[in-house]
């Protein structure tokens, strides 16, 4: 019994169990009290007290089941040696989970005929689309045979409880069906408590995130310096041959950080004053059929892929800049294709639509009272905007560019084909420089050694850009009161 099905029988009852509650609440409502609730809440009430329980039911039999699979194929994987072939237990774990899947692909004819090697399973699982490794073991097959018996078992144990679960939920809900019964109030605490579970979750997702990065950052500082790498002017995260000195490398922020704010700078240079004054133009001066055309076509480009605009800054608008520096200056091209500049350019028209959307709605929303109370003083319409408008919007225009800052800050795409990769401190815009978030893919890429100070630093520039945005937020914060108490 799967368990996709288990769900939908589950919820199935729950809508069963809504309509009777709901027929019931009306049957009782005879005119002599009353109701407390309407109908359509004893029904939901009903569908509530029987799908919620089994649902969740249902999530913590998965995730024990999961554990208790595991931990079962791990207590009978043989012992490891020094000759074992493969790398780790892990990955034997992952081979065994592969071959019980596939397994679950068979036929009843084809699981009788069960090649008993794993030179001859393998191509039969491969044509049920089973991808496996080549190094897999003839050991790993009753593993996972037995891996598929016990989550059959499982499985079939907790849909039985879930949907014996559901029904009684349903009968329950519906014996408290009567006309004082406070069945709004119990669905309203279920829903409150439903919101405060995923605002739980978002947090404790934020903290497992920060932890995840915390503790391999840690790790990464057991080996490099604290000091080497905040201060360091120079990115080498490379080997020496073994035995050598300085075999772990130059892993100095410095140079990752200046590419990273100078061309976010750049971007923002060029993205806030043109979407600005757009926003400015669509919500105070065009007229509502040029506003119903013009900001679609803005918000376009915010659907674009970010690999679409790295191909553009590659192929043209850095082609483009060098040589027309070329001509200008007489055959020298002093702007390279891959360049601060570029990458600015292409960023900022990535990030108009973020800027002139969300600071239109913010305008639109300003009440237009205070528009009327300005011009009725005498005010033309641009000192309305000037001092009224822009003062009101304000605080959600300092949030609308603090959004587009960390778009600008976190981009990797664009950075990698029109800025490239390497780690220099230049103020000169028209030479390459890089970002955090390049070197963060650059490390995670390929082969990784979680216990080597390589891998281990793209955890510590991860951190470092949490808490660049964090500052921008506190920034952000103090600008948003110390003008909203002068406006107030």
């Amino acid at each position: 019994m799967s368990t996709s099905l288990v769900f939908l029988i589950v919820v199935a009852i729950g809508v069963v169990g809504y309509f009777l509650g709901r027929q019931r609440a009306l049957t009782k409502d005879t005119g002599g009290l009353k109701p407390h609730s309407l109908p359509h809440y004893h029904g939901w009430w009903v569908f509530l007290a029987s799908a919620l329980p089994a649902v969740l039911f249902l999530a913590v039999w998965a995730a024990a089941t999961s554990v208790y699979l595991e931990r079962t194929a791990i207590s009978e994987l043989p012992a490891r040696t020094a000759d074992t072939v493969i790398a780790s237990q892990s990955l034997e774990l992952g081979m065994v989970s592969g071959i019980a899947r596939g397994l679950n692909k068979l036929s009843n004819e084809e699981k009788a005929n069960l090649p008993q090697t794993f030179v001859e399973l393998r191509p039969l699982l491969s044509a049920k689309g089973v991808a496996l490794a080549q190094d897999g073991q003839d050991y790993m097959i009753p593993i996972a045979l037995e891996w598929n018996k016990n989550s059959i078992w499982a499985n079939n144990i907790g849909g039985i409880v879930a949907i014996i679960l559901a029904v009684a939920g349903a009968i329950f809900g519906l014996s408290g069906v009567h006309v004082r019964a406070r069945a709004r109030n119990n669905v309203e605490r279920v829903i409150l408590a439903a919101l405060v579970a995923a605002s739980t979750i978002a947090i404790l997702t934020t903290v497992g995130i920060i932890l995840s990065m915390l503790f391999q950052t840690l790790t990464f500082f057991q080996s490099v310096s604290p000091s080497t790498f905040f201060f360091g002017t120079v990115w080498d995260p490379r080997f020496a041959a073994a035995g050598a000195e300085g075999s772990q490398g130059q892993f100095g922020l410095i140079p990752l950080l200046a590419g990273t704010i100078y061309i976010a700078f750049v971007a923002m240079l060029f993205a806030v004053p043109v979407g600005l004054f757009s926003a400015i133009y669509m919500a105070e001066y065009a007229s509502p059929k040029v506003r119903s055309v013009v900001k679609p076509l803005l918000e376009v480009l915010a659907g674009i892929p970010t690999i679409v605009y790295g191909f553009f800054a590659l192929v043209t608008v850095g082609p483009f800049l060098r040589d027309l520096s070329a001509a200008l200056s007489g055959g020298y091209a002093f702007i390279q294709a891959q360049s601060v500049l570029t990458a600015g350019i292409v960023m900022g028209v990535m990030l108009i639509p973020f800027v002139s959307s969300l600071s239109d709605d913010i305008i639109t929303a300003v009440p237009r009272s205070l528009r009327d109370g300005s011009l009725g003083l005498g005010s033309t319409r641009s000192e309305t905007i000037r001092r009224v408008v822009l003062p009101a919007a304000l605080p959600g225009i300092v949030g609308a560019l603090l959004l587009t800052a960390s778009r600008a800050i976190g981009e990797t795409m664009i950075v990698v084909l029109a800025a490239g990769v390497a780690a220099n401190i230049n103020i000169n815009p028209f030479d390459a420089m890089t970002t955090i978030t390049v070197k963060i893919v650059n490390q995670l890429t390929g082969d990784l050694e979680f216990n080597s100070p390589q891998t281990l630093v793209a955890f510590a520039l991860g951190l470092t850009l949490f808490f660049i945005t964090l500052a921008m937020n506190i920034f952000a914060l103090y600008i948003v009161r110390k003008y909203r108490e002068q406006y107030e």
